[in-house]
């Protein structure tokens, strides 16, 4: 037997109704928010995420899947959304469109990390990206966006915790301090810090190994270093979510794992999924636009990974909709009514009503067995004597009930019961 490869899961007909669950909820949240679907290659040229997610991060260095495909050309699975997203933009022209352009996607994504509870080789996410409006305003949205969206699946119980990294400008001062702090102090740092020192030291910040985070927790904040601009832009954006209610703290220790961020930066966490406990995270990155090779753009956006979600929803006991069942079993005896009661169900669903016949050429009590075991509502049995009148006899498969209608009148009758 091939088996799965590792990393990678299956979904399985038990499971897929929770599946849909949460893409519906996230399909409905983007329809309020009036965001437009968009739908990337699972796999672009390398260079979109060396340059998009940033060389020095562990994404790019350590977790892509590359290769070279036929013509020798170096391509690779997306590792995220968010780069995809920033070349469907500039290269199909959309920065001449109205803005903001505001869109999703639900995509699987790719990373070769260690499997665990929640996180996959192949996993899959829900991301809103938003393009061309630099107001914190639009920063506010997309976070009550990733709010609502937590909370339709039930769970409301997610803290928010924000940041600002500010620009570039006042990010080259926050880096000199940061290596001032960290230098005296790197004999004791992890060897990927050490690297970061150099490439990127505002990253030595998401470490999660714990005795680098205890050093960490002394280092300078960014938020002393903002610069009038930033400083600002997040005053408002913290208004906004104060004025809506939305509760939050501030975490200056929030960076983000990928290069492209500036300004606001965001996660929604859980203590519910362990240590690393974030469910959904974004922030503005308003020079990604311009360095993938389009004029400047703002933009904003959040992702959140959906086998997360489904772990924290099953940790905290939140409620799926029930599996959808089947409404009528449609029941023969013999060859002529398994063939009446055939054609009944493919009536039925070309109506739009959930039904189905025997493919097994089952005995009339095994389909009764077989229809408690699909759930149905009903079971409609045409016998030889049901056939010859053109009739067929209705169970209501909770209260026991029968009723012999005609055949034409069974899609009519069902609608009245359901």
């Amino acid at each position: 037997m091939i088996n799965i490869p590792k990393g990678t899961k299956d979904v399985l007909p038990s499971q897929s109704y929770k599946w849909q669950y949460i893409e519906d909820t996230a399909r409905d949240v983007a329809r309020v928010f009036n965001l437009k679907e968009i739908r990337t290659p699972v796999f672009e040229h390398t260079e979109l995420f060396k340059r998009g997610v940033g060389e020095g991060t562990d994404v790019v260095g350590k977790e892509m899947y590359t290769f070279e495909d036929k013509g020798g050309r170096s391509v690779t699975l997306k590792p995220e959304g968010t780069a995809g997203a920033v070349r469907l933009f500039v290269e199909n022209g959309l920065s001449s469109t109205p803005m903001p352009v505001k869109t999703y996607y639900i995509t699987p994504a790719f990373r070769y990390e260690r499997p665990q509870a929640g996180r996959l080789r192949e996993f899959h996410q829900f991301g809103i990206e938003v393009f061309g409006s630099e107001s914190a305003e639009t920063d506010a949205e997309v976070i009550f966006a990733a709010s609502s969206f937590l909370g339709k699946l039930g769970l409301s119980g997610t803290r928010l915790e924000i940041n600002s990294i500010g620009c570039r400008s006042c990010r080259a001062d926050y880096n000199r301090a940061l290596r001032e702090y960290f230098e005296p102090r790197l004999g004791d740092m992890c060897e990927t810090c050490r690297t970061r020192f150099s490439s990127n030291p505002l990253r030595m910040l998401d470490c999660k190994e714990e005795k680098c985070r205890e050093i960490s927790a002394g280092a300078p904040s960014i938020l002393d270093y903002l610069c009038p601009d930033c400083r600002g832009h997040f005053e408002r954006v913290k208004a906004l979510l104060e004025e809506s209610g939305l509760a939050f703290t501030v975490n200056p220790c929030i960076v983000r794992g990928l290069d492209y961020y500036t300004r606001t930066v965001f996660e929604f966490v859980s203590d519910a999924i362990g240590a690393q406990g974030t469910v959904c995270g974004g922030g503005r990155y308003d020079g990604l636009v311009e360095q993938l090779g389009g004029a400047h753009t703002p933009a904003v956006g959040f992702a959140a990974g959906i086998e997360r979600l489904m772990l924290l929803m099953d940790n905290i006991g939140a409620k799926y909709p029930e599996e959808p069942k089947v409404t009528v079993y449609v029941a023969g005896m013999d060859e002529p009514t398994r063939a009446a009661a055939f054609s009944a169900a493919n009536r039925l669903r070309a109506d739009g009503i959930s039904a189905e016949a025997d493919l097994m050429s089952r005995s009339l009590k095994a389909q009764f067995k077989y229809a408690d075991k699909l759930g149905a509502e009903y079971v409609a049995v045409i016998g030889s004597d049901e056939l010859s009148e053109n009739e067929i006899t209705v169970k209501n498969m909770e209260s026991g009930k029968s009723e012999r209608i005609k055949i034409n009148d069974l899609y009519a009758y069902l609608k009245k019961e359901i």
